[in-house]
Formats: structure tokens, C-alpha cells, sequence
């Protein structure tokens, strides 16, 4: 089913973005995660691609295994990095062969050892190319990633927003944001971007910490930020993982409760294949937003 149907159903989406495990031990042990998720019913789940297209094939095996075996509606990331238009209409006509009908269209980052991106020269520049590339030519439902501190390489918050407009013009009919730990930065996003005169839904992509030093090392990768107080707790509590994810896990809670009370159309948490403290989340959030009674997949 498009995500954008579900997204229409006035409850608020839950959903998971999970990434290719390297072997197959990796993936069983995926598997699990997926299946204790399930019970939770999310409403969809992504799978991303590595850079340089370096998982396509697992990317493709992967979502279509989600949706034959555990019937959850899945995502398909897809980039522009490494891939020429020829290779991208064979990713595409391999996601349709699997019965997929979403995916999130990205400019993708850099290989690794590379420090800057260098497009195919049969291929794309940026994600709105991209993007209008795959709505000229399937019936895909698009989606879109979004940056409530602005993407690194932006000159401004105004030349970012002129990007994601680009983006859903091209036709994204929804977009997830970069993690965030500060609401206040998502909210003040969603009021500039509907003055810029976008009007689709933001789901906003939440990361429960587990550990200090890896968040550090994402948020400066993706120039995100961590309230100053929330980061002195989080060193603070450095020697004892346990307290560390306690710590992660109320955090997010508390802004998943909050955005959503706020008119979010839903949460997109990016597990990094691992499902405790999503769980712990979601079990929390379900207090207050139950799902329906129908099949997993759908909360309405």
C-alpha cells in the first residue's frame, strides 16, 4: 500500500528505518528485531541503501522479504551516488518486480574515503533529480528526507528550504527528517516550510541514545545538535551503558509524546537494527495512541 494512503487516515504512523546487515547471521538476527516489532504494528518500515549503492541488492532482497514474510508495508531507500539512470530503471523495475510501492528518493552520501560528492556522469546531481526522475516514469509513492538544522552542506536555512522544495515539486508526497533531540528545532522547521508553501506531511526521525560517543559521532556527521544539558547527562552517565540508555530511551519517549500531542503526523525511529529501547518507546506512546484492531501494517 502507498504510505501516503496510510498517512491519510488522520491516526499517526509508526515506523522504522532499518539498514542490510553484511551476512546472513546479520540478517536472521534482523529478523527477530522485525518480528518482535511487528507486534507493535507499525505502519511501515524503511530499509536504507548503503553508500555508493554498496547494498542495493540486499536493499531490494531485503524490503521485498519484509512484506512477503512478515507483512509490513516497506520502504525502499534509493540514491543517486555510484548509479547511472540505466542501473537506477533496473533498481526500480526489480523494487516493482517485488511488489514495492514506496520509495524514499536521496542524493545519498559520499563512499567511504570519498569527501565529497561526485555525481554519476550518466546520472543525478541531487534528490530532486532524482526524485522527478522516478515520478516521470512509475507510479511509486515518493518520499523525501528533510533537515530541521539545515543539511551541512547548505549555504542558509533558506537555500535548504528552497532544496526541499525542489524535492516535493519533483513529487516527494512526504518527507522524514535527520534525527533532532531539541522539538523546538522541528517545530520552528515545519513553520518555515509551510511559509515556503510546503504542505506535505513531516514525519519526524527520532534516534533513542544508547551511547555517548556514537551519537556525538552521528550528530556531527549530519550537523545535528544535542541540548547542552541532555549532553552533560549523557557524559555524566558514560561509564554505565545501562544508564545511558535509560537516559536515551526517557528522552524520547518525552519528545514522541510531545510532538505527537503537537500535531506530528507520526515518528520515524531509526533503530540501527536493534529494537529494545524502541519498543520501550513505542510501548509508552501505545498508552496513549493505541492501534486500531486490524492487520498489522495499518492503524487504522
Amino acid at each position: 500500500m502507498r504510505i501516503r494512503e496510510l498517512l491519510s487516515t488522520g491516526r499517526p504512523s509508526i515506523s522504522f528505518e532499518f539498514f542490510p546487515p553484511k551476512d546472513e547471521a546479520g540478517i536472521e538476527a534482523l529478523k527477530t528485531t522485525i518480528a518482535s516489532l511487528r507486534e507493535l504494528r507499525p505502519t511501515y518500515v524503511s530499509v536504507t541503501y548503503g553508500a555508493g549503492g554498496s547494498t542495493r541488492d540486499r536493499t531490494i532482497d531485503l524490503v521485498g522479504q519484509i512484506r512477503r514474510e512478515f507483512g509490513i508495508e516497506a520502504m525502499a531507500h534509493l540514491t543517486c551516488v555510484g548509479s547511472s539512470k540505466e542501473e537506477l530503471r533496473g533498481v526500480l523495475a526489480r523494487l516493482a518486480a517485488c511488489g514495492v510501492e514506496n520509495v524514499l528518493a536521496l542524493r545519498g552520501d559520499p563512499p567511504k574515503g570519498d569527501a565529497t560528492f561526485t555525481p554519476h556522469p550518466e546520472g543525478f546531481r541531487y534528490a530532486s533529480e532524482l526524485a522527478g526522475f522516478v515520478r516521470s516514469g512509475y507510479r511509486f509513492c515518493l518520499a523525501g528526507a528533510c533537515y530541521p538544522e539545515k543539511h551541512v552542506e547548505a549555504s542558509s536555512f533558506d537555500a535548504d528550504l528552497d532544496h526541499l522544495r525542489r524535492k516535493v515539486d519533483a513529487g516527494c508526497e512526504f518527507l522524514i527528517t535527520q534525527l533532532f533531540f531539541d522539538n523546538q528545532r522541528y517545530f520552528d522547521f515545519v513553520a518555515r516550510a509551510r511559509a515556503a508553501g510546503i504542505g506535505v506531511p513531516i514525519i519526524p526521525g527520532i534516534m533513542p541514545i544508547t551511547n555517548v560517543a556514537q551519537v556525538e559521532r552521528f550528530t556531527q556527521m549530519c550537523g545535528a545538535s544535542i541540548p547542552e544539558l541532555l549532553l552533560r547527562e549523557l557524559r555524566g552517565l558514560a561509564g554505565d551503558p545501562a544508564a545511558v540508555t535509560a537516559q536515551g530511551v526517557a528522552h524520547a519517549t518525552a519528545q514522541c509524546l510531545e510532538l505527537l500531542q503537537r500535531g506530528a503526523p507520526g515518528i520515524h525511529f531509526y533503530t540501527l537494527n536493534k529494537s529494545p529501547s524502541a519498543r520501550t518507546i513505542l510501548t509508552a506512546i501505545r498508552t496513549v495512541y493505541p492501534p486500531a484492531r486490524t492487520p498489522a501494517g495499518s492503524w487504522d
